[in-house]
């Protein structure tokens, strides 16, 4: 088994953001239908995937935790993305989600948590589980919260960069790439894939 993974965060790395017309902004889907693959990310994925590297997402997904959603839709809105990954060949290692929200309106999801990203929690759990070695894998992300999350852990990062704005605070580290697209982000994880 390989000891180097690739862990990938979800909305706006492997599928488009939708328009939530309740808050205004770009968002995770809200409902399956709205769950459509960025153009590229198949290619990329075949790629990392056939060169041996497990893929694992790890995603933020509070909607429940904030009243937005409801569990069944995020279990369908998974399914979908399950089902469009399959149906193009792409099987992932492990899907780790946080469901809590700091600011949670939902008992039982609401408040501090040991797994939301930035924490390196899931990152860790798959080193121990898998035997992974932290410093040959990857996290790739669109947002700070990525990034600082891979540095935790000891992974290299790669950013991608949508255009969008995005929140950085100035104790948010830079990754170690930035690119545009997750066929970007895969040429550099090839070129940098030791020799065996």
């Amino acid at each position: 088994m390989s000891r180097a993974a690739i862990f990938l965060d979800r909305d706006g790395v492997l599928n488009h953001l939708v328009h939530n017309p309740a808050t205004g902004r770009m968002e995770s889907p809200l409902t399956p239908a709205d769950v459509r693959l960025i153009d590229g990310v198949v290619p990329a994925l075949r790629r990392l995937q056939h060169a041996g590297y497990p893929l694992i997402l790890v995603s933020n997904q509070p909607n429940y935790a904030l009243g937005k959603s409801t569990l069944d839709a995020l279990n369908a809105i998974h399914a979908r993305l399950i089902t469009e990954l399959l149906h193009a060949g792409i099987r992932f290692r492990r899907f780790c989600y946080c469901l809590h929200h700091p600011k949670g309106v939902v008992p039982g999801y609401s408040g501090l948590c040991v797994c939301r990203k930035p924490s390196p929690w899931f990152l860790l759990r798959a080193r121990d589980d898998f035997g992974f070695s932290l410093s040959h894998c990857w996290m790739i992300g669109d947002q700070p919260t990525d990034t600082q999350c891979g540095r935790a852990a000891g992974v290299r990062t790669i950013r991608l960069d949508s255009g969008a704005p995005v929140q950085v605070r100035p104790t948010s580290p830079a990754a170690d790439h930035l690119v545009w697209r997750l066929p970007e982000a895969a040429d550099i994880i090839l070129r940098h894939r030791p020799c065996r």
